[in-house]
């Protein structure tokens, strides 16, 4: 019996299956509230203070090795605020509930079996479990980011020198999201009926200015199967007609920006790109805020009031937001392919919203290379049509990189808003139309 024991144990570990590492309800309750039974705690850490260079030795523990050196360097200041809670919506953590025990990894990287709905691995990481970056990975795949589908409008990029401080461009997009499957909120639950592609997700990006590039068009089709490459299409105006890009144009610089196609939303990737290694779970200084209190910027003005994250420091490369004590997972994601342009990502997963707030991205020499900031704004705390939505709102970002003095940066509305994300926009023929 004991060597039966042992063997069904091995199985479960080399297979990433429920036997060797089953979550329970009470893994569930710690991963979606973490903070219930108190906040963290770090030396020196108090609400209301500000980190700059004077001071940043003394808490070098709870900032990654990219926001201490800016600091260090005098880029920018951090004010650290209290921690809050980010609860994500109900529906998805019952749906997590209701796939307890019926979520396993497959036998090969990208694959995954009992998945409806929820978090599918909702247990503690195990630094003995060789598939536990895995499982983090999919967490983040199948994680509440934008809920089930959202929109990013207006969403402006800015180009920016960091040694002169010159904003050499700003574009104007609108950007969308749209889940078919794994839907725990609007209807259709939990998924499209007519999927015939067997389709994930799906992203829409037009450009609305400038003029050289307005109408330029982006559509990824991510399918279910995440050994299956997406299929992504691109509308360039001059041009007026769509093409398909390659899989490795998606790590190609994006409209001349500082960010590729891959690297949206933290990683916009497949799973199967990429290894995945758990590095530990540590307490971070991470950027969590509640918009509505931030000195927001005064240079657009939209019909409803809504004000955007204003910018500064080196190069006006970093939001003006506050930051948080919260639990982190390490997730280090290595390319498997060696052509690729980056040598590793190390991404900070913040614990309770499995958002990636933080990332640092090496070149193949493991030379830092970029650091990638996604500020993340309480619904509760923002536009009046996201609050009670249970989403942690992608709300500012910064990609600096580093090696070349040049950063670029998002101010962002995001609206969580069905009625701004048909299906039909999601398609080929809608770029067309759109492009005419």
């Amino acid at each position: 019996m004991k060597t039966v024991m042992r063997n069904i144990a091995l199985v479960a570990t080399l297979g990433g299956g429920a036997v060797g590492f089953a979550a329970t309800p009470e893994d569930v309750e710690n991963s979606f509230y973490p903070y219930k039974n108190g906040l963290p705690e770090a030396a020196g850490v108090t609400p209301g203070m500000v980190i700059n260079a004077s001071n940043v030795d003394s808490v070098k523990d709870v900032l990654d090795p990219g926001m201490y050196q800016h600091i260090k360097d005098g880029w920018m200041e951090m004010k650290v605020e209290e921690t809050t809670s980010f609860d994500l919506h109900p529906n998805y953590v019952e749906a997590t509930r209701k796939g307890l025990g019926q979520v396993e990894l497959g036998e090969k990287l990208g694959q995954i079996n009992g998945f409806v709905a929820g978090r599918p691995f909702p247990e503690e990481p195990d630094a003995s479990d060789p598939r536990a970056g895995e499982k983090l990975a999919w967490n983040y795949k199948y994680g509440y980011n934008w809920g089930d589908n959202a929109a990013i409008t207006p969403f402006y990029w800015k180009y920016r020198n960091m040694k002169n401080a010159k904003i050499e461009r700003t574009i104007k997009f609108g950007f969308h999201f749209l889940n078919f499957k794994h839907r725990v909120n609007q209807d259709p639950l939990p998924e499209f009926a007519d999927n015939p592609s067997d389709l994930f997700r799906a992203i829409y990006v037009q450009v609305h200015e400038p003029f050289d590039v307005k109408n330029t068009q982006l559509l990824i089709h991510r399918y279910s199967d995440d050994t299956k490459r997406d299929n992504t299409w691109l509308y360039l105006g001059f041009q007026r007609r769509v093409r398909r890009l390659s899989s490795g144009q998606i790590t190609d610089s994006f409209l001349g920006a500082d960010i590729m196609i891959e690297d949206f939303e933290g990683y916009n990737g497949r799973l199967s790109d990429m290894n995945w290694t758990y590095k530990g779970t540590q307490t971070v200084l991470l950027p969590f805020y509640n918009h509505n209190e931030m000195e927001l910027s005064t240079q657009y003005k939209e019909d409803d009031g809504y004000q955007f994250v204003e910018y500064g420091g080196k190069g006006g490369c970093f939001p003006n937001i506050t930051w948080q004590l919260r639990k982190v997972y390490l997730l280090e994601a290595d390319p498997i392919d060696d052509n690729h342009p980056i040598g590793k990502r190390l991404h900070y997963v913040d614990a309770q919203t499995f958002t990636l707030p933080r990332t640092m991205i090496y070149d193949r020499k493991g030379d830092l290379w970029k650091s990638w900031t996604i500020g993340q704004a309480h619904p509760d705390h923002h536009l009046a049509k996201n609050k009670g939505s249970g989403v942690s709102i992608d709300d500012s970002f910064s990609m600096v990189d580093l090696q070349a003095g040049h950063c670029t940066t998002g101010q962002m509305k995001g609206q969580l808003d069905p009625e701004m994300n048909p299906k039909s926009l999601f398609t080929v023929q809608n770029m067309r139309a759109k492009g005419r």
